[in-house]
């Protein structure tokens, strides 16, 4: 698996423009880098960019099938600059036209805004999208929201159905939620035994990812301990920078970092050295707890594959029968890697493992596969405040 390496050299800082950031207004805003790795030789590859809010940065993921019969097949498209349409580029003129791109969530606004932008990029593409499409605060058509109307179609419920059908096979989760729903379509391409997914299953590496070292200041920014810590580049603190980022992206409000009162918080951004809009105008209002590198240890657990805590708490358990009858059909493709649209890939594992990352939503299960309590706090507290302003229901009992 091999980045592409002479990008940097080739690019220029125009090439990253994203003018329609104000869609979704998360970090790195109107600029956007793109990597391009090439997983399964002449057959698959991750196009990487980034976002998140404060500095809380991780990899939102686009990935390319090259189809047997010639052209290519898109999984979540990511944001269409002119960098990352140059590397696409790459793969056309080598292995033939995008016939389809595939928006694989109802629920995913970071996936959803960038299909629209993408499919006008190549006009003979036909684009499918999962059930029960929804938008918020106005619930409007595709149409609306730049999807092409004569070349949108939703994913029919059989899977044989589909013009790819010879090499994918797909299962599709979808969870009503009362305003809107939660879906996941999980795709099999059958001859590189790969499982495409794009929220359900995660895995955190403790290197940063190649697309967070492109700029390391994000990194470096989360290394420091106070504000008034300077920035400084090394391997050291890259990783340090990450590991903190993935715990804040993963638990919100981790239990090993405690949030400073306003009075210190405004005696920290006085004495900080550097006041640029860069370092959000000396704001830093954390303080890590020695122990937050086994807090790190416990989440990563050496890549193991698990189902992220929000998902966990808060829109799974609406309908865990549902959810495992997903997970047996998915568990039972003979994969080997699953290529997931956020954090690490490809996470090379199997059915089984799969599977087990779902045993949380099982009544008997022998399985151990929670999250420490005090990490999970927050979002305990946030389900809770959700369902007593009516705005989520209960979780279903476990199955």
């Amino acid at each position: 698996m091999n980045a592409q390496g002479s990008q940097e050299l080739k690019t220029n800082p125009r090439d990253w423009s994203w003018p329609f950031w104000l869609a979704v207004p998360l970090y790195p805003y109107s600029k956007r880098r793109t990597i391009r790795t090439e997983v399964v030789k002449d057959t698959i590859w991750t196009f990487d960019q980034l976002h998140g809010i404060l500095y809380t940065i991780v990899p939102i993921r686009m990935t390319v099938v090259k189809l047997e019969a010639g052209g290519l097949f898109v999984y979540a498209p990511v944001a269409p600059t002119a960098e990352c349409i140059r590397l696409i580029n790459d793969l056309v003129a080598k292995h033939g036209d995008i016939k389809y791109i595939i928006l694989p969530t109802s629920s995913g606004l970071e996936h959803k805004v960038f299909v629209g932008p993408f499919a006008r990029r190549f006009p003979q593409a036909r684009v499918f999208v999962a059930p029960h499409q929804w938008s918020f605060p106005l619930n409007l058509p595709l149409s609306w929201l730049g999807f092409p109307q004569k070349r949108t179609q939703e994913l029919p419920e059989d899977s044989s159905q589909v013009p790819f059908a010879d090499e994918f096979d797909y299962a599709v989760l979808d969870i009503n939620l009362g305003r809107g729903s939660f879906g996941e379509v999980a795709i099999f391409h059958k001859r590189s035994r790969s499982l495409l997914l794009t929220d359900t299953i995660i895995s955190v590496s403790e290197e940063p990812p190649a697309i967070a070292q492109l700029d390391p200041y994000p990194l470096l920014f989360h290394a420091r301990e106070t504000a008034q810590d300077a920035i400084a580049d090394n391997p050291t603190n890259r990783r340090k920078g990450w590991q903190r980022i993935s715990l804040f992206a993963i638990y919100f409000r981790p239990s090993a970092v405690e949030i400073t009162n306003l009075g210190n918080m405004w005696r920290d951004i006085l004495q900080a050295p550097n006041r640029s809009r860069q370092a959000y105008f000396g704001l830093f209002p954390f303080r890590w707890q020695e122990n937050w590198q086994q807090t790190f240890a416990a989440l990563s657990s050496h890549g193991r594959p698990f189902v992220a805590p929000i998902l966990q708490t808060l829109i799974l358990p609406q309908a865990p029968k549902a959810v495992l009858d997903w997970a047996d059909k998915v568990a039972s493709w003979d994969f080997q890697q699953i290529i997931s649209c956020h954090f690490d890939s490809p996470i090379k594992t199997n059915p089984q493992q799969f599977r087990q990352a779902f045993a949380f939503l099982e009544k008997n299960s022998f399985v151990n596969q929670t999250l420490p309590e005090a990490d999970l706090k927050f979002i305990q507290e946030l389900e809770a405040n959700l369902l007593k302003r009516g705005i989520a229901t209960p979780p279903k009992d476990k199955v």
